[in-house]
């Protein structure tokens, strides 16, 4: 059997998924391919500690090496969904694992009109 070439991908995409109880940190080629992914329930948080800055930064990490030792990535465009508390530390943990970050985006939806108030009470 031949073995598998392997793919070399200089250019990537990240998207951070913050919420306030999880991070999902998805790194995928220019196509929307996924190379790797991880969480903080992947790098084992559990429960509340997976919500943490720590965590998130253990799931950026994880994801990074990963893209870097099976892809080759050497840059990165950011998209960073969510408001949680583990939006900066992910971006901080793949710039220290030696991968270029060129850009990054804020895909946060903002509600415009907001939720349906409650009805009238009658008395």
């Amino acid at each position: 059997m031949k073995k598998k070439a392997k793919r070399t991908i200089v250019t990537g995409t990240m998207h951070i998924h913050a919420t306030f109880n999880n991070t999902i940190v998805t790194i995928s080629d220019l196509n929307g391919n996924t190379l790797s992914w991880a969480s903080a329930g992947t790098v084992d948080f559990k429960g509340s500690r997976k919500g943490t800055p720590f965590a998130s930064q253990k799931a950026g990490e994880k994801a990074a090496l990963a893209a870097k030792d099976l892809y080759g990535v050497k840059r990165l465009e950011i998209v960073i969904k969510g408001s949680g508390p583990g939006r900066e530390p992910a971006i901080r943990a793949v710039s220290q694992k030696g991968i270029r970050i060129v850009s990054i985006k804020d895909g946060t939806y903002i509600p415009y009109n907001g939720c349906r108030p409650p009805k009238h009470r009658r008395v």
